[in-house]
């Protein structure tokens, strides 16, 4: 494996932090002195070749901010997401378990569906509560809530898609009922003591939650103009006036006072800061518009570089950047419904020197950036190459604190703290990563095999996947980071032993050592090889929106 490269010797962590675990509480705990804030940005939809530091040969996007804080940080070239879409891995960052353990087999949380994290599974949040942290998020959630919606008026909440219907007094009422009701199962159930955050930007209800409720009670469906391409998805109520410029905008200002508030405190804060884009609706604010030269997607990967400028000169001007932990990552890759081809074709490349996009199980899908500060803790213009994932960071904040993970809590996650340390040896020998469609893919080193056939992901119109005939793919990664050349039939030794340790993922419930633990359901990650696809139909939803 490529080793860490740094240009300075990582000062020793002294003093950090043996604290005993106590048990989760509603209240936070006194807060010991040394502790840092922890402020963690996840892009959503951002490519790993959409950060200028990450892609200086074949990218033409600016990202000053970012690249500045990867000049202030740690870089990982090798960072994975668990999924190729949304809510599995937001579920994988927040729990340290990968997705596919859930009910989460394949897609996303829908519209309207229950909570995908548990009441009783430990979260980020909920360990940092337990260190006397205070916590919050505040931006998109996606993982589902419990509203107060009986079944048989879903209808009235969820339009076909394309209509825009008059609003009668059987809405109005179902509305008001809903939404001056608390909503059950959200991010307050689930570690943190505060939320703002619109949930999903282009999915109703099209107004703002704080906490348990909506801010305000949505009277009107969005309006039709609002569902132009690459805008809101589906239909739904929305509060008069909702504008989706606003959206990302104000997600920073509640995050810049949140800053600013906790940073006069004397308790450490946690925030989690999923931001609401580049992800579609691309709802560029006017300052921004045509600013890349590129297209609309550009402009808006260019407003969200300014967001996090945005959001660490706060920080900067609370006077807690120095005792501040930043993490700055993305939910998956670039979205292909965004004009990619004709980035290409202007000399940006999303996903880099990676094959595929957001979704894929191919590299674009799921390789993303990932850049830790940690002002006199971690080197500073550093880069590390070794592989990770964003469920590491539970056992991470873990071994910070001297704190013992419990048997089912963090089953897949290993700590960076080595790596942080400046260490050269892999913290983790394989990773599991999936498509949208669920077809998953498990890296060993730098062989990867693909239990399964294309990517699994989105199919541009007038694509054409590729059909391996082995049914399976395997590539070295190191020799071909592209994915071109298939080497199943050259070495079914591998395949065989990569399959078998596949298998034992998902009987142990557990990557990590400690008791073996029950996944949820039982894992259908062997129906790809099981079912082959038609001929020329890869195992690959076609879909109309991003979600």
């Amino acid at each position: 494996m490529p080793q860490l490269r740094t240009k300075a010797t990582f000062p020793f962590l002294a003093a950090l932090l043996l604290v005993a675990s106590v048990p989760l509480r509603s209240a936070a705990a006194p807060a010991a002195a040394g502790k840092p804030n922890i402020l963690l940005i996840l892009a959503d939809d951002l490519g790993y070749g959409d950060v200028r530091c990450y892609n200086p040969q074949r990218g033409r996007i600016p990202t000053p901010s970012i690249d500045r804080l990867a000049q202030e940080g740690l870089r990982f070239t090798d960072a994975h997401s668990s999924s190729g879409v949304c809510s599995p891995s937001r579920y994988s960052l927040l729990t340290g378990r990968y997705h596919w353990r859930t009910r989460l087999q394949a897609g996303i949380v829908g519209y309207l569906e229950r909570p995908l994290i548990s009441p009783d599974r430990l979260t980020l949040a909920g360990l940092l509560r337990q260190q006397g942290y205070h916590t919050a998020a505040i931006g998109k959630w996606h993982l589902g809530w419990d509203w107060a919606i009986p079944e048989g008026q879903r209808a009235l909440f969820a339009p076909a898609i394309g209509s825009t219907p008059a609003v009668t007094g059987a809405h109005l009422a179902a509305w008001k009922a809903a939404y001056t009701q608390p909503i059950g199962g959200g991010p307050i159930t689930r570690g943190f003591d505060s939320y703002f955050g619109t949930d999903v930007p282009n999915w109703p209800p099209y107004c703002f939650i704080e906490n348990d409720h909506t801010v305000g009670v949505p009277s009107e469906f969005l309006p039709a103009d609002d569902f132009r391409p690459l805008r809101a998805s589906l239909p739904g109520p929305a509060l008069p006036g909702w504008q989706l410029e606003d959206v990302l905008p104000t997600v920073a200002d509640r995050a810049c006072a949140f800053i600013r508030s906790r940073a006069q405190q004397p308790e450490p804060f946690f925030l989690y800061l999923p931001l609401t884009a580049p992800h579609t609706p691309l709802a560029v604010n006017p300052q921004w518009r045509g600013k890349s030269g590129l297209n609309a997607y550009a402009d808006f990967v260019m407003e969200t570089d300014a967001v996090v400028g945005r959001v660490l000169a706060a920080l900067e001007q609370s006077g807690a950047a120095d005792r501040t932990l930043v993490i700055f990552t993305s939910d998956n890759g670039c979205t292909p419904i965004i004009g990619v081809k004709d980035l290409e074709v202007k000399g940006h490349y999303p996903s880099g020197p990676w094959r595929g996009y957001k979704g894929d199980a191919w590299e674009g899908g799921h390789r993303i950036p990932l850049i830790v500060r940690w002002p006199g803790k971690v080197t500073a213009n550093a880069q590390c190459d070794q592989l990770v994932q964003q469920a590491d960071f539970m056992a991470t904040f873990a071994e910070m604190f001297g704190t013992r993970l419990p048997d089912n809590a963090g089953e897949d996650s290993f700590s960076l703290l080595p790596l942080l340390r400046g260490g050269q040896q892999p913290i983790r020998s394989l990773t599991v990563n999936s498509a949208v469609s669920g077809l998953p893919a498990l890296r060993q080193g730098e062989w990867k095999v693909i239990f399964g056939l294309g990517g699994g992901g989105l199919v541009l119109p007038g694509a054409t996947a590729e059909i391996y005939p082995a049914g399976v793919q395997l590539y070295h990664l190191s020799a071909d980071p592209g994915e071109t050349r298939n080497l199943a039939a050259a070495h079914p030794e591998i395949v065989a032993a990569l399959t078998a340790e596949m298998a034992k993922l998902v009987r142990d419930g557990r990557s990590t050592p400690g008791a073996r633990q029950a996944n949820d359901v039982a894992v259908q990650w062997r129906r790809f090889l099981d079912s082959p696809p038609a001929p020329g139909r890869p195992n690959e939803p076609k879909r109309k929106s991003d979600d």
